[in-house]
């Protein structure tokens, strides 16, 4: 199983990168959660009532992600983690994850600062270190929609600092991840709806 083996809808919707075979290893060892995450994908619209809307806490967009997932039985999931060294313990806190299910983690970063990224890839890193985690995928947004939010006077909402693609890959590329294998979808201006 490789990116070329996605449906081609998501193939033509997203811009997808991978680190360490991460399909192949969905595809093989979790064909379940495999399947929610395509649903997932495939089922994603990017509103122009969503974007216009704004966010607070958590924009319109990030939530409509939360409750396709929250649908198919994943979950939001903070690891409980410590280091023993001859019996003595320390806490070694990790990250909630945005979507749990079965050793699969899944982080939403829509628009956020970028160090984001770091925290996310960093979280993946240990948890996959201690077997908690087997695959990581981050969903995210590409630099060509800054066109749009332009477009709709939403442009200085996400700024150049924020989580987009152009962000991401570096610090993925550079092995930030670790040994974690690791899928990043980005959104596209293909996924745009004018629902008002």
């Amino acid at each position: 199983m490789t990116i070329e083996d996605l449906p081609a809808f998501i193939r033509e919707h997203y811009e997808i990168h991978e680190w360490r075979h991460a399909s192949a290893v969905l595809a093989t060892d979790f064909p379940d959660e495999w399947r929610d995450i395509i649903a997932v994908l495939t089922g994603f619209r990017l509103k122009k009532s969503a974007i216009l809307a704004g966010g607070g806490n958590k924009s319109p967009i990030a939530t409509a992600v939360d409750a396709a997932f929250a649908s198919l039985g994943w979950v939001e999931k903070l690891f409980r983690t410590e280091i023993v060294v001859d019996d003595r313990r320390r806490q070694s806190p990790t990250h909630k994850v945005d979507y749990y299910k079965n050793s699969v983690g899944v982080e939403m970063e829509w628009n956020n600062k970028d160090p984001f990224y770091d925290r996310d890839l960093n979280n993946f890193r240990l948890l996959f270190d201690l077997q908690a985690v087997s695959v990581g995928i981050i969903i995210t947004r590409c630099d060509e929609l800054q066109a749009i939010f332009d477009a709709l006077g939403k442009g200085k909402s996400y700024g150049a600092a924020t989580t987009h693609m152009s962000r991401l890959l570096p610090r993925l590329e550079g092995g930030a991840g670790g040994g974690c294998p690791i899928l990043v979808f980005g959104i596209t201006e293909k996924l745009y709806v004018e629902d008002v």
